[in-house]
C-alpha cells in the first residue's frame, strides 16, 4: 500500500482500492489531474486502515482484491461510514455479482474496461448531488413515521430508523409525493443520475433493501405502527401509500 499525505480538504477526498498497477495509477493520475486528491491502496486490509486514519468523500473498489473480498470491504465501511459514496469497479459482469454489490452498500458500479471520463461523470454526479445547496425542506410526516431531510433522520416513534444513503434519498423522495406515483426514470434521474448508464437493477436492489428495513423497524417497535406502504406499479414505477388518518 502506498499513503501519500492525507487529502486535501478544499478538494474531493478519494480512496482508490485496486490491486492492478496499471488501472491503479491510471486513477490516481487522472483523478488528481482533475481536481480530487486520490489516495491508493492496492488491498483490503490497508484500506481499512486507511479509511479510518484519512478523510474521504468517495471509495472506489475493486472487488479482486488479493487479501479479502471486495464486498467485505464494502460493509465494513458503508457500516462505519454511512454517508461515503462508495462506486465499485468489477470485472464481474453476471447480474447477481452486481446485484451483490449493490446490496453490500455501494451506490453505484462500473464495469472493466471502463473510460476515465465516464468514471469522472458519475463522480460529479454524485458529488453535486450532495453538495448543492437548496433550501432545508421541512419534515414528513407519515403515520408514525418522520422523514427529516435536513437532519438525514427516518425515524418510526421517535427511533432511528438505519437507512444506506440511497436507500433514505429514495424514501424521502417518495415521501415528497406521497400518494402520487413516480416512474422509474424519475426515481434513477433524481436519486442517482440523469445520466445513469446502468442497469435499473441498481433500483430494485435499493428498494428491496429499504423495504426489508421499514419492516424490521415495525417488527421491532414495542407499539403497533402506523406506517406508509410502498406499492410497486408494474409497467411504471412505486407509489408511497400515505396511512390511513
Amino acid at each position: 500500500m502506498r499513503t501519500p499525505a492525507a487529502p486535501d480538504r478544499g478538494r474531493f477526498g478519494v480512496l482508490i482500492v485496486e490491486d492492478d498497477n496499471t488501472i491503479g495509477h491510471h486513477l490516481e493520475t487522472g483523478l488528481r489531474s482533475n481536481g480530487y486528491a486520490p489516495t491508493w491502496s492496492r488491498a483490503g486490509t490497508g484500506a481499512l486502515v486507511e479509511a479510518s486514519q484519512g478523510s474521504y468523500d468517495a471509495l472506489l473498489l475493486d472487488l479482486g482484491l488479493p487479501d479479502m473480498d471486495g464486498l467485505d470491504v464494502a460493509r465494513a465501511l458503508r457500516a462505519r461510514f454511512p454517508d461515503l459514496l462508495i462506486i465499485i469497479l468489477t470485472a464481474r459482469t453476471d447480474d447477481i455479482d452486481v446485484i451483490a454489490g449493490l446490496d453490500a452498500g455501494a451506490d453505484d458500479y462500473l464495469v472493466k474496461p471502463f473510460s476515465l471520463t465516464v468514471l469522472l461523470a458519475r463522480l460529479r454526479a454524485h458529488l453535486r448531488r450532495r453538495t448543492t445547496a437548496s433550501p432545508p425542506p421541512e419534515p414528513v410526516t407519515l403515520g408514525d413515521l418522520v422523514l427529516d431531510e435536513t437532519a438525514r433522520r427516518c425515524t418510526l416513534h421517535g427511533v432511528d430508523i438505519p437507512l444506506r444513503p440511497k436507500e433514505f434519498e429514495l424514501l424521502a423522495l417518495l415521501g415528497r409525493h406521497a400518494g402520487e406515483a413516480v416512474s422509474r426514470e424519475t426515481l434513477m434521474a433524481q436519486v442517482w443520475d440523469e445520466n445513469w448508464f446502468g442497469s435499473t437493477k441498481t433500483l430494485d436492489v435499493t428498494m428491496a433493501g429499504l423495504r426489508r428495513r421499514l419492516t424490521a423497524a415495525a417488527q421491532a417497535s414495542p407499539r403497533p405502527a402506523h406506517m406508509p406502504q410502498i406499492t410497486t406499479l408494474r409497467g411504471h414505477g412505486y407509489r408511497l401509500e400515505k396511512p390511513p388518518e
